[in-house]
């Protein structure tokens, strides 16, 4: 897999995975391989990362060397996820404006941050939401899917 890589992929692979070997053995634990992913720009969801590393989610249950990661990469690399469209957003959207013009209650967007999908804590929620919940409580959801699009496109 390394002789796919360019000189400096290989590169930012390596000290980002020298990064995550805290034991120093040449070896990171499998419930940092979405983590190292994620260091290194990409951005796999929980269950891509699931995938790949095993179902290892507990931190010491396996640890994995750069040989065995690099094709986990190298794969996330020629084979990225799709990310929705901001059409695809829209339709999705609508769905719970009940009233049609163009707002979602605040407390039901919350909600489904946080169950739906890729799972949000409250904090990430929160974050993600500064700025956007009017004094009715509502979200203008256009506003709200090109901000969070522009802040995916910058990662």
């Amino acid at each position: 897999m390394a002789d796919k890589l360019n000189e400096q992929q290989l590169d930012d692979v390596t000290a980002c995975f020298e990064l995550f070997d805290n034991e120093g053995d040449g070896k990171i634990d499998n419930s940092q391989v979405g983590d190292v992913l994620r260091a290194l720009t990409l951005n796999p969801t929980e269950e891509e990362v699931h995938k790949v590393n095993g179902g290892i989610k507990v931190e010491g249950q396996q640890r994995m060397t750069m040989e065995e990661f690099l094709p986990i990469f190298g794969q996330m690399v020629a084979h990225p996820p799709e990310a929705g469209t901001f059409d695809d957003f829209m339709e999705g959207f609508k769905v719970f404006d009940k009233e049609g013009n163009g707002t979602l209650h605040a407390a039901e967007l919350r909600q489904v941050l946080g169950t739906l999908g890729e799972k949000l804590n409250d904090e990430e929620v929160d974050s993600v939401m500064k700025g956007h919940e009017t004094s009715s409580g509502t979200v203008k959801y256009e506003d709200f899917i090109h901000y969070v699009m522009e802040g995916m496109q910058g990662k």
